[in-house]
């Protein structure tokens, strides 16, 4: 019997029916605007039931001021887990911590090909069976899932939204937890380097620019609830989380007008990053250049 195919994410997946529960695990908990998000047909890949409950950890890599975000839906019998922004330094320290939480890590999502560190994506993979890589499409790098803006990826049943915001680079995006009522609130951005607790990422390399950033903020960030806590991929300050409203008021480029916006951006006269030859290259193939070949 020639059995029908079911489209996600540019991967095909045989399956005996359009039923969302035969999908294949590959793609359990990712659904990308396939179905009608009104009434029963908005059915999630993942039907287990369950309240979702949100377990979330903040975690820091001191060398390159990083931040790591360890996501899960513990209210699944599963526990399936997410990780994003992970740096290769500190792959055995998130690791460990997932396995004490007796979380299943099904995804490591980068939000942009990094210049200052070497994203832990490569190693995860090569440690923890079924893991899957996801970055931008706009990004350019090699990932197992490449995401655009709108699509939501599923944990559980949890879901991230992807929301594109380059100007740091061509391929930034911001993830945000869901708007339903059963989703964490408030509302919670991984913002990338796109928008920093009273700062923004640079706009001088990788495709940068401060228009493009600008718009991006101000389209896709700054029209959440002003209540959603945003979380960036760096602090240099010893900052942690921040708020939309905070941000709107007291960030000292973003709060200003476009033209002004520009005319800081193009004077910051900030050093060559130091990890940018190393980094660049490295992410774009999902941190694996330096891993054994299977």
């Amino acid at each position: 019997m020639l059995l029908p195919l079911l489209r996600i994410n540019r991967h095909f997946f045989v399956c005996s029916s359009f039923s969302p529960s035969k999908v294949r695990p590959f793609s359990k908990f990712l659904i990308r605007r396939l179905m009608p998000r009104s009434g029963a047909m908005a059915a999630r890949l993942s039907t287990a039931a369950g309240s979702p409950k949100l377990l979330f950890r903040q975690l820091f890599e001191k060398e390159s001021s990083t931040y790591t975000y360890l996501l899960a839906d513990v209210g699944h019998p599963e526990k399936p887990a997410l990780i994003v922004d992970p740096v290769d330094r500190t792959v055995d320290r998130d690791l460990s911590l997932v396995k004490e939480l007796g979380l299943k890590l099904i995804y490591a999502m980068n939000t942009h090909v990094h210049a200052d560190h070497i994203t832990g994506t490569g190693l995860i993979k090569s440690r923890v069976s079924g893991v899957k890589s996801v970055i931008s499409t706009a990004s350019n790098a090699k990932a197992d899932i490449l995401v655009e803006h709108g699509d939501k990826i599923y944990f559980g049943n949890l879901f991230l939204e992807v929301r594109a915001t380059p100007g740091h680079t061509l391929g930034c995006l911001t993830y945000v937890t869901g708007d339903e009522p059963d989703q964490p609130h408030p509302r919670m951005a991984f913002t990338g380097d796109a928008l920093l607790i009273r700062g923004c990422g640079r706009t001088d390399f990788q495709g940068g620019s401060s228009n493009k950033l600008y718009e991006s903020v101000h389209s896709q960030i700054f029209t959440l609830p002003k209540d959603t806590l945003l979380y960036p991929a760096h602090d240099y300050k010893g900052f942690t989380v921040s708020t939309v409203e905070e941000e709107m008021l007291y960030n000292p480029r973003l709060s200003k007008d476009e033209d002004t916006f520009k005319t800081i951006m193009e004077n910051l006269n900030l050093p060559y990053p130091k990890m940018i030859d190393a980094a660049v290259p490295a992410n774009l193939v999902c941190g694996m250049q330096d891993l054994p070949a299977n």
